[in-house]
């Protein structure tokens, strides 16, 4: 674990120098540049502090604080802030009491001080100080305590309180005393924290209402980052004029603004000279009393510090010359062959004298070799500082070759608002890496290492999430908090950590590219030879194949490699054909036991997991193995699995084991034998970031910072999933750069479906003829041979209809084979470096014109096409839904239309060979044409030849730029920039439908605020998914509410949608999200049964573990969400939420809140429930065992009245909160992931489950909505399943694009299969039909079948060892001779792996 240090230790210059090998010790005793500068022979600061006279106040002792007591994160008291003067020296003296609420403790040494020093000076009054963290806030009994202080105070002082919920309260108990109060201090806070200012005739109640200059800079807050700057060169004039002004409240003014400059100067003396002004100028007692006080000592704005420098720079010359002369260090750091890192520091932490951690990290990266420029700003706009002093001034090249930030917070804005653009501008100039480091902020050493879940949720909000915005890397906490002192102290094997990892990525900038080596992991899940190269939509072996062909074309050392890919899989795994855990994958190394155990300390961690060393996973008996080829600089490596997919007992584990041996040796061969500059992941995704430890902020005993040790990690990952992508970035320290998925495409019809949509064609032309009644009777029998009598209300044969009848019936058949042709797939795999054609972006760019945009003055294609008909589209979408004949015919129109007008204008930028060129000058000219344009020459041969031509020009200049990003290509390239210690420019992950700013790829990804979600988009979208699931489930219940919904949250979906389905839980218990002045969403409010006008829904909400991760401040929104409708007094037929809950409580014996709980997850650091293991290894018993699985797994509750507890098991509750559910839920949000692409979504499904736990045994109704659309669908789980089943794994436009991939195409098929019979074991809901057509289309059709088995034999056997399974378990019933086939090919295909192994 991290260790904490030991305070007040002093060090002599003898043994600083004597040690300088050792800084990571030093950190420990280098509490503050101050303390060193009083060792180093009189070597001082200007301005020098209390902290460095001699006689300070040292404590030795430490507070221990775990997740105990209240629950919160925040563990420690104000009373440790508690200075009460001694009375009796002289009772007559006035007292003065000072109250303070701040974010972080910085101030609380230099404060304390300042109060020490005037008590003990006897300065005309007795001082008494209280301070508080606003985080303690959250404990009621602190805030009593803090109401009780304010009550008799005499100033208050605030600042930086930006967090909402906390702000109403400071707002709330403040705003009582206010009046009494002799002075109200609130320095930049929310605006309606900075209202409550008061200094006598100058106050701030009407801020951002006065016209005047000053209260309109206080305005700016709100929209521009550059607010805090603003008010510093503010804080230097305004005094100096309203000096000179008459009036009291020009004087009141000038003092406000120089007590900010106190405030920000924050050492000691000036905290000092504040204190006494406005004690004295306000405090009615004193105004007897002289309170001499001296001008605030000034500092510069932004400059360059460092501990041993004898003053501030703001010049990087004079800085570096002032370096090279220093004697401390080797010529070897002087001289210009050395890696430069910049850092990037708090000035308040160094003029308050709390820079200990700061001085603890520059040591360290002197004492390995690293030059550092460390530079400071007063404000919270770190864009300028950065252009000044990290880049030279004439040629404005770079001075570093990596930044690490040690704020904490985004570069521009702080924790309030923030202008990520600005802040990309400035890194993208600099062209550098870019770390961010965090401080433990709301948190004490022992309360983050205690904790199971990090950092504090709010930490991770501003210091994690919202840096990420600017393309900041390695979340890693370097310095920790102090309970007693407040004081920042360096975690030295932290420090170690950050400080080698920052060289690391330096000497990427500085290495000769012929020099670098790279190690490429490759993934191999499930644990089978054939499943080599795994990763979602992603060409694997052909991607590395370009990437290496770039790499050596580019000057790196790429030896020996392949002429095709293909070859390049025969080398890598040696024989595809034979077992993934025989020798026969290709052994790059093996590794004994003693080396390992050398290399790897922490090895011995491993064993009560997994035994001894070497186990039996990656090992011979004797070594652990490193499966991989090695091309010159490059080696390609196998990494390991988890290694208990298998097991039956382990996958009933609660909490996930630890890595196994060979998984930790693979990763210290990598490290330490390879010696790799840089690790390069390919694909989504791997193990490493899900492996146990803290979800966000890790220590050293966490698996994924062991792991990765001190490799710059790039990793692959797809553009549509930024929730695991931010895994892999917050926990294996990644630089995760987006590729693309395929191209999509419609899906089309096939076979009978084609056959249907010609009879619908024939009745539409003859309809009123004789012939009408004929063709209706062929459309019912086609559509029964097709299965789609399950989806479509179909008359029986025979019967005579009456035209409106055949209409109906029509219609419905005629909506239902639209859908399945009109679904979006992606073709095929994609291959890095290879983007689309133009033609191939046609599908993706019709959905983008689906949408409406209004947020950017776009009306979607569809929507203008219906008006030129007089209707609206939902209008015309409604219609279609049911079946009316007219309107699926109208919708057919449109939606050809609205192909043919974009394939028209695609056509005209693309050359004869289908690329895109110079869409911008094409796209020009176009919009040029009037008459020409391509769209209107398209529509003017339909019917929609009159549609809105200004609405269309909007539009298409819209399309043409998405059409730019959809072919661009920086896949490579943005690899290449990594790989070169350059800064990969951040981008959003998500859907390129709904937001084209995904693209192009080639971006460092991120997510987004968490605390932005859910939008008011996003609810409104909400409430139509919910009340059409509502209106669902009351057709398929009898007319009654569901009383309680099963649903689930994941990660990816929420970030694409803003929080869609977060909404959709808020909207069916009835409550509505209230964003703050800074759009974050921290409360919700109910929305009266009258308005919502019907019963508050019941919930039982499965959070994935990446959602977990991403958004506990979510968890913690829903949670106090439905703990408070609970308590709602409300009759129990309007409110099922508190029926439930009070039913559950009086079972239980406990309390309503208790029993409302309802959002629940894994453990901390483990993911999912297991069933997808075991369904994809055949590692399963039955189906009661995948259900005791997922209560085991998923049985972790969020409890927002302690969440610093972290997730808590709570299985009873949950198991009886899932006895009520009547309907089971989940999201499809994007078109290229549907229910059977992945295992995630029958992983966390629980509706056989809820089954079980019935009391009447019924099983709940199960649905899916389906946003992917512009028409948003809500399914029956078996509805959506087919359709599934229909558009990808029997459609011959996907699998034939999936074998056009070769072997990983084989391995595609076979998976859609295995998740398939997930879907039987989890719900039931797969017809037979599907097993049987599977059947017949790959092994039936000889021609197939051989195709398969020659392409990937083992994915082969795997698919027809998945038949069997289907019926050996009940799932598929079928004839005896397809299973004597199955069988008869399942031991010729082993033959044919074992013939191969013999070769």
């Amino acid at each position: 674990m991290a260790s904490v240090t030991s305070l007040g230790l002093p060090v002599s210059k003898v043994d600083y120098l004597h040690n300088r090998a050792r800084p990571s010790s030093l950190s420990y005793l280098l509490r503050s540049a101050a303390s060193l500068s009083s060792q180093l022979d009189g070597i001082r600061l200007p301005n020098s502090f209390p902290e460095r006279k001699a006689g300070r106040r040292a404590s030795t002792s430490k507070v221990t604080c775990a997740v105990v007591g209240n629950g919160l994160f925040t563990q420690t008291t104000p009373e440790v802030r508690r200075i009460i003067p001694d009375s009796s020296r002289n009772p007559s003296t006035p007292k003065v009491k000072i109250v303070y609420v701040v974010l972080e403790a910085q101030y609380q040494s230099a404060l304390s001080q300042a109060v020490w020093s005037l008590n003990k000076k006897n300065a005309g009054a007795a001082f008494e100080v209280v301070g508080y963290l606003v985080e303690e806030l959250r404990d009621e009994n602190t805030y009593r305590t803090f109401c009780q202080d304010l009550s008799d105070a005499n100033i208050f002082i605030g600042s930086l309180i930006f967090v909402e919920e906390l702000a109403q309260k400071v707002k709330t108990a403040v705003e009582a005393e206010r009046d009494r109060l002799d002075a109200v201090l609130v320095f930049p806070s929310m605006p309606e924290v900075m209202r409550l200012n008061k200094l006598g005739s100058f106050s701030m109640s009407q801020l951002g209402q006065s016209k005047s200059p000053f209260f309109q800079l206080f305005k700016q807050k709100k929209r521009s980052a550059g607010f805090a700057d603003s008010m510093l060169k503010l804080v230097r004039t305004l005094p100096k004029v309203l000096k000179y002004l008459p009036s009291d409240k020009a004087q009141d003014a000038r003092l406000y603004i120089l007590s900010l400059q106190y405030w920000l100067g924050g050492s000691p003396d000036n905290l000092e000279n504040f204190l006494k002004m406005v004690s004295g100028s306000y405090v009615p007692a004193l105004k007897s009393v002289k309170m001499d006080y001296a001008e605030p000592v000034v500092y510069l704005d932004s400059g360059i510090w460092h501990p041993l420098a004898p003053c501030m720079y703001s010049d990087v010359k004079e800085y570096m010359n002032w370096y090279c002369t220093r004697k401390d260090i080797g010529e070897r750091i002087k001289s210009q062959d050395t890696p430069v890192i910049g850092l990037v520091l708090q000035r308040s932490h160094i003029v308050t004298g709390d820079e200990g951690h700061y001085v603890a990290v520059i040591m360290e990266l002197e004492a390995k070799g690293a030059k550092v420029v460390p530079i400071f700003a007063g404000g919270l706009d770190f864009s300028g500082p950065i252009e000044r002093y990290f880049r030279e001034g004439v040629s404005k090249k770079p001075l570093v070759h990596a930044v690490v930030s040690l704020t904490g917070f985004a570069l521009v804005g702080g924790p309030a608002r923030q202008d990520h653009p600005r802040a990309v501008e400035a890194l993208r100039k600099l062209d550098v890496p870019y770390i961010v480091a965090l401080p433990l902020v709301f948190q004490t050493t022992d309360e983050w290492l205690a904790s199971t879940l990090g950092l504090h949720p709010i930490q991770v909000a501003l210091q994690v999430a919202l840096p990420e915005l600017d393309g900041g890397l390695e979340p890693i906490v370097f310095s920790g908090r102090d309970a007693r002192t407040g004081k920042s102290h360096a975690l030295h094997k932290r420090v170690e950590q950050l400080c080698t990892r920052a060289i690391r990525w330096a000497e990427l900038k500085r290495k000769a590219k012929e020099k670098k080596r790279l190690a490429i992991t490759v993934f191999s899940f499930p644990p089978d030879k054939g499943n080599v190269g795994t990763a979602a939509y992603l060409n694997v072996f052909a991607s590395i194949f370009s990437v290496l062909r770039d790499l050596k074309h580019d000057g790196y050392c790429v030896d020996g490699l392949p002429e095709t890919a293909e070859a390049l899989i025969e080398d890598i795994i040696h024989d595809k054909e034979a077992k993934f855990s025989s020798p026969n994958l290709n052994i790059a190394y093996k590794m004994t036991t003693r080396e390992y155990q050398q290399l790897t300390p922490y090895s011995k961690a491993l064993e009560d997991s997994w035994g001894k060393p070497p186990g039996n996973l990656n090992s011979d008996g004797e070594h652990l193995l490193v499966y991989g080829k090695q091309y010159g600089n490059v080696f390609i490596g196998v990494q390991p699995t988890f290694g208990y997919e298998g097991d039956p007992m382990r996958l009933l584990f609660s909490k996930s084991a630890s890595p196994h041996h060979g998984f930790a040796a693979y990763y210290s061969f990598v490290e330490k034998v390879f010696k790799a500059d840089a690790v390069l992941h390919f694909g989504t995704h791997g193990s490493l970031e899900f492996m146990p430890g803290k979800q966000v902020g890790m220590s050293d005993a966490c698996y994924p910072d062991s792991l990765i040790g001190n490799i710059p990690n790039i990793y692959y990952y797809a553009a549509n999933n930024p929730s695991e992508a931010t895994v892999a970035k917050r926990r294996s320290y990644a630089n995760t750069i987006s590729y693309l998925t395929p191209p999509a495409e419609n899906a089309g019809l096939y076979k009978g479906l084609k056959e249907l949509a010609e009879l619908i064609s024939s009745y539409q032309s003859l309809r009123d003829s004789g012939r009408g009644p004929q063709i209706v009777s062929s459309i019912i029998s086609t559509a029964r041979r097709c299965n789609l009598d399950k989806d479509v209300e179909l008359p029986e044969e025979g019967v005579e209809l009456t035209k409106e009848q055949r209409d109906l019936t029509v219609g419905r058949v005629y909506n239902k084979i639209m859908e399945i042709e009109s679904r979006l797939l992606p073709c095929g795999l994609h291959v890095i470096g290879e983007p689309p054609t133009a033609m191939e972006a046609v599908a993706t760019l019709v959905n983008i014109a689906a949408l409406d945009r209004p947020e950017d003055g776009i009306c979607s294609l569809n929507s203008i096409l219906a008006e030129t008909v007089g209707r609206e589209m939902e209008d015309i979408y409604r219609g279609s839904d049911h079946g009316v004949l007219q309107d699926v015919e109208l919708l057919r129109q449109i939606t050809d239309a609205s192909r043919g007008a974009i394939s028209a204008f695609v056509d005209r930028t693309a050359n004869k060979k289908g690329q895109v060129v110079d869409v911008a000058g094409k796209l020009g000219s176009i919009l040029g044409f009037g008459m020409m344009e391509p769209w209107i020459q398209y529509l003017s041969q339909t019917r929609f030849w009159a549609a809105d031509r200004e609405k269309l020009r909007t539009l298409f200049g819209y399309l043409g730029e998405c059409l730019k990003l959809i072919v661009a290509d920086n896949e490579l390239g943005s690899f290449k920039q990594a790989l070169e210690g350059s800064y990969v420019l951040p981008g959003p992950g998500g859907d390129p439908i709904r937001n084209p700013k995904v693209l192009p790829t080639g971006k460092n990804i991120h997510a987004l605020d968490p605390q932005a979600i859910p939008t008011v988009a996003a609810m409104q979208s909400a409430k139509v998914v919910v009340d059409r699931l509502l209106e669902r489930q009351k057709v398929d219940n009898e007319g009654r509410y569901p009383e309680t919904v099963a649903l689930v949250l994941w990660g990816t979906d929420n970030i694409k949608t803003y929080g869609e389905s977060l909404a959709q839980v808020l909207w069916m218990i009835g409550v509505r999200p209230v964003a703050d002045t800074f759009g974050r969403v921290n409360k919700v409010e109910p929305v009266s049964l009258e308005e919502l006008g019907r019963p508050r829904i019941d919930v039982v909400v499965n959070c994935s573990g990446v959602f977990r991760d991403l958004f506990i401040n979510q968890m913690n929104l829903l949670d106090r969400a439905v703990k408070m409708v609970a308590e709602f007094d409300e009759p129990e037929e309007m409110n099922y939420v508190r029926k439930h809950a009070l039913q559950q409580a009086a079972e239980l014996g406990v309390d309503v809140r208790e029993a409302a709980t309802r959002v629940f997850s894994n453990a901390s650091g483990s993911y999912s429930s297991n069933i997808n293991l075991a369904v994809e290894n055949s590692s399963w018993n039955d189906e009661k065992q995948l259900q005791d699985m997922y209560l085991t797994r998923k049985s972790f509750a969020f409890d927002c009245d302690a969440p610093g507890a972290g997730m808590l098991e709570k299985r009873k509750v949950f198991e009886m909160a899932l006895g009520t559910a009547e309907a089971t839920f989940q999201n499809l949000d994007s078109s290229e992931i549907s229910l059977t692409d992945v295992s995630h979504y029958f992983d966390s499904d629980p509706t056989n489950l809820v089954q079980s736990l019935r009391k009447d045994g019924r099983k709940p109704n199960a649905y899916i909505a389906d946003t992917t659309t512009a028409n948003a669908q809500v399914r029956t789980l078996s509805e959506t399943v087919r359709l599934d089943a229909r558009t990808k794994l029997l459609n011959p436009k996907w699998y034939e694009g999936m074998l056009s991939s070769g072997y990983e195409g084989v391995r595609e098929i076979e998976k859609r299969l295995t998740n398939t019979v997930g879907w039987s074991a989890t719900s039931g809901q797969v017809d037979n039909w599907v097993y049987e057509e599977a059947n017949s289309t790959f092994i039936q059709d000889e021609e197939m079948l051989k195709r398969l088995m020659d392409t990937n034999p083992n994915s082969f056997r795997k698919l027809v060892q998945t038949f069997l399974e289907a019926n050996g378990r009940g799932y598929w019933e079928t004839s005896q001779d397809n299973l004597d086939r199955l069988r008869q090919l399942y031991s010729d295909v082993e033959d044919k792996i074992e013939g191969i192994d013999r070769i």
